[in-house]
């Protein structure tokens, strides 16, 4: 899959703007609030639906405006694709191929293979348990469309038996008929996300530390262990066993919804342990590994969009990084940086096909 074109309206900081990118190499430089990371996320709400950064979408219409419009033209194996987002102040969220709405957001994902690369990632390694399975979530899903639909069917059941907890707590009575039908609602669901995600690691992790040992010096070992309680029993079993702490603290209190990732520097938590220049390199391999995945099980190879890669990385490494996804391994590229100085000796070091673009208060222009 390869963009070709993007246009925005009201989206963001930009009133409209228009780009022809190339095949290869797209690099947007400009001072810090220009609109650059703008541009990347838009391209990102045409493969997920959604901005990587800010999840009320409503939030990412231009101020004082009521709507906003993103639109891609893509190449998908010699294929024209046109995808349209649009969406207005109090109403439905409208998605578009080739002008035929979905009727399921979730019918898209998967259209477009995508990794991002921010400094915002670092939450995956500092914030809590949500940030990272969404990232093992947001893999599988590009790939797996049955996977997704248990995901948002088991979110919707589990909404609905807290909603009978706190009901039970509230009206102060108990009715274990109907909890258990949401508990084999969860089970039905939930076994298969499980499942999945183990499969996932499996073949993930050594995908991850091959590349996490190209970019760090070799004596350092990583890890990722899969923290979950379906590894103890049954799924229905902990249910039951968990069935009077759930009465009391009115929600569940166990489920793939309280699963999570330790990432390991050695055999001890990267998060306590890990540098800055380790947990830099550690994150950049998870997203580079994501890439690896998706590349085989889609068998085409997903965009990588590297948001301020000069905050994560100094600039030798920041070559080698560039230089490394303009393999013919690696699909298209996009990125962005505060100074052209510092990128282009490196983007034409490289010798690959690339345009460099100014981004100055949401006016985007090929240099």
């Amino acid at each position: 899959m390869v963009l070709n074109e993007l246009s925005l309206i009201n989206f963001k900081n930009y009133s409209e703007a228009s780009v022809e990118v190339c095949s290869k190499v797209n690099c947007f430089v400009g001072n810090n609030g220009q609109g650059k990371t703008n541009v990347l996320d838009a391209i990102y709400y045409l493969a997920f639906c959604k901005s990587y950064f800010n999840p009320i979408d409503s939030q990412n219409i231009k101020h004082e405006e009521e709507f906003f419009v993103v639109q891609g033209g893509f190449d998908r194996e010699g294929k024209s694709e046109k995808i349209f987002c649009g969406l207005k102040r109090g109403q439905k969220k409208q998605f578009k191929r080739n002008k035929k709405e979905y009727a399921k957001l979730a019918e898209h994902i998967g259209l477009i293979p995508l990794v991002m690369v921010s400094p915002s990632d670092s939450e995956l390694i500092l914030g809590g348990s949500e940030i990272r399975r969404k990232f093992i979530d947001g893999v599988i899903a590009q790939f797996n469309p049955v996977y997704l639909d248990n995901l948002l069917n088991y979110q919707k059941s589990l909404v609905q038996r807290n909603a009978l907890l706190k009901s039970f707590s509230e009206n102060r009575y108990f009715d274990e008929d109907s909890l258990l039908i949401w508990d084999y609602k969860l089970v039905q669901y939930g076994e298969p996300v499980f499942n999945e995600r183990n499969a996932f690691l499996e073949e993930f992790i050594p995908i991850f530390q091959e590349y996490y040992g190209l970019i760090a010096p070799k004596n350092e070992s990583v890890g990722l262990q899969y923290v979950t309680k379906l590894h103890e029993g049954s799924f229905l079993d902990l249910l039951k066993e968990n069935r009077q702490k759930d009465r009391a603290i009115r929600y569940s209190s166990t489920g793939i919804h309280k699963d999570d990732l330790v990432f390991e520097l050695g055999n001890h938590p990267m998060k306590r342990f890990g540098s800055q220049g380790q947990q830099k390199s550690y994150l950049l391999a998870l997203k580079l590994a994501q890439f690896e995945y998706v590349k085989r099980k889609k068998t085409t190879k997903p965009m990588i969009l590297l948001d301020d890669v000069f905050d994560k990385l100094d600039e030798n490494r920041v070559e080698a990084l560039i230089k490394l996804v303009s393999d013919p391994e690696f699909g298209q590229i996009f990125i962005t940086d505060t100074s052209q100085e510092r990128i282009e000796p490196i983007l034409k070091k490289i010798g690959k096909e690339y345009r460099l673009y100014t981004v100055n208060e949401g006016a985007v222009n090929l240099i």
